[in-house]
């Protein structure tokens, strides 16, 4: 490397690193991502100066057709949409990953003979976790966008099939290595590690999707890296490198916080194959939206616990509004935030601030549980499985254990959806049968746009 490019990396690098911590806090998200930026633009600036680096004009043509694609898709894309881009980004990763180990196995023949073994363990790796990566990542944005089914899929033998494939692709590593390098043999293991990801992640239900959103965040990390090390590149390493570890440990964080095993998750829900059972939870009660805002009137603390629905109906701005107002009558408001409430970690926190929430009435979980029994009323917008009690009291529900919002403890709970069906878990929930629970069926966004009129009226 030269000088210039070797200064431009340690400074991306450490921009790189201020960019995690700050994208850590709400508050401090926005210089995050700048940050990002900034590391971006000079890590670029810096890999042309790279002596590899022999025609600009591809590279250019390359950088303007990706900024093209990428400016249309960040203008394009809702909030909503969101978990859906990240997953179909991180299977580009491990694309990428793939072409670069088959690229430095065809055209680097000028190893050192006693590097040689370390350049074809490289290479190898790096085709295999970018190849689980691509098809899990394109899968989990199947799933996401609706186009696969979100049910686990129950294959007989199925992780006897995960074991064989990692035992074979061990096997043909070693022959891969004994015979210094074979594109035929790195071609069926590709292919194998194809099928592997998309087993895996077509293996992880409706309730585990955010956590395997983050894994295959981490698989891309450590895909990037292995490309940085086959390239020489030790920006590509490190950055890999940030992103698969923060990945990781995410995933655990929410594994933890979801009462779900890591390894069971990785492996594609290893020993969760309870399956919950239909019951009849009797009649529900139905409110209107006027029901609905007398009982805002009258409370003197509201707890809002939004979902993927409010996602969906862009509701977070009237939903803002009718917080303020109830604040400025001198009601306590607070939002409980479920950790993988939506599709993505923290994306209820992001919609809230879009809409100007104050950051200090949003809560997470654990900060919020203890006060739903003091609370008058609470507002569950588009949520299911994480407000879903059978959590706790049904052993054989797909989503038993699981960490909930326990709304039902107040004394009245509003529950907004379109209808009746259950939610991305594909189960239903008891709470909407309960005594102090009522339904409000319609849009999101236009129920409580009626609400607010009526408050403000």
């Amino acid at each position: 490397m030269t000088g210039f490019s070797t200064i431009a990396y340690i400074v991306a690098a450490v921009l790189f690193i201020l960019s995690l911590s700050g994208l850590s806090q709400p508050e401090s998200a926005k210089r995050g991502n700048k940050y990002g930026i900034y590391g971006m633009a000079i890590a670029l600036i810096g890999t042309l100066t790279l002596p590899q680096v022999h025609s600009f004009c591809w590279l250019a043509v390359a950088v303007v057709i990706g900024a093209i694609i990428g400016l249309r898709k960040a203008k394009k894309v809702e909030m909503t949409e969101m978990p859906q881009l990240i997953a179909l980004l991180h299977s580009f990763v491990g694309l990428a990953a793939v072409f670069v180990g088959y690229n430095s196995l065809i055209l680097d023949t000028d190893i050192a003979p006693e590097l040689q073994t370390i350049h074809l363990v490289e290479v190898f790796i790096g085709v295999f976790i970018g190849a689980v990566t691509f098809t899990g990542s394109v899968v989990a944005w199947g799933k996401l966008e609706g186009k696969v089914k979100s049910a686990a899929l129950e294959l007989p033998h199925k992780h006897k099939w995960n074991i064989a494939a990692l035992a074979l692709s061990l096997l043909l590593m070693a022959g891969f290595l004994a015979v210094g390098g074979s594109t035929f043999l790195l071609f069926l293991m590709t292919l194998i590690a194809f099928a592997f990801g998309w087993h895996l992640v077509m293996s992880i239900g409706g309730a585990d999707m955010p956590v395997a959103i983050s894994m295959l965040n981490s698989y891309s990390g450590w895909a990037a890296a292995a490309a940085g090390f086959m390239l020489n590149n030790d920006l590509l390493i490190v950055t890999g490198a940030l992103v698969g570890s923060s990945g990781a440990i995410l995933s655990y964080i929410m594994c933890r916080a979801m009462n779900r095993s890591f390894i069971s998750v990785i492996l594609g829900g290893f020993g969760n194959t309870v399956i919950g059972k239909a019951e009849d939870y009797g009649e529900y009660r139905e409110w209107k939206v006027e029901d609905v805002a007398e009982a805002l009137k009258d409370a003197d603390s509201v707890i809002i616990t939004p979902g993927y629905g409010m996602a969906v109906a862009q509701a977070q701005y009237p939903v803002a509004e009718i917080t303020k107002f109830l604040r400025e009558k001198g009601k306590t408001v607070r939002f409980g935030i479920h950790p993988v409430a939506g599709r993505l970690p923290g994306h209820m926190n992001v919609l809230l601030a879009e809409a100007k929430v104050p950051y200090d009435i949003v809560l997470e979980m654990d900060e919020i549980n203890e006060d739903f029994p003091e609370t008058d009323v609470v507002l569950v917008i588009g949520a299911n499985d994480t407000v879903n009690p059978s959590a706790q009291t049904d052993p054989n529900s797909p989503i038993a254990g699981m960490p909930v919002l326990e709304v039902w403890k107040a004394s009245q709970v509003v529950v907004f959806k379109r209808s009746m069906n259950v939610g991305y878990a594909g189960v239903q929930n008891p709470l909407f049968f309960n005594e102090n629970s009522y339904m409000c069926f319609g849009d999101a966004k236009a129920t409580m746009d009626k609400i607010l009129a009526i408050l403000k009226a």
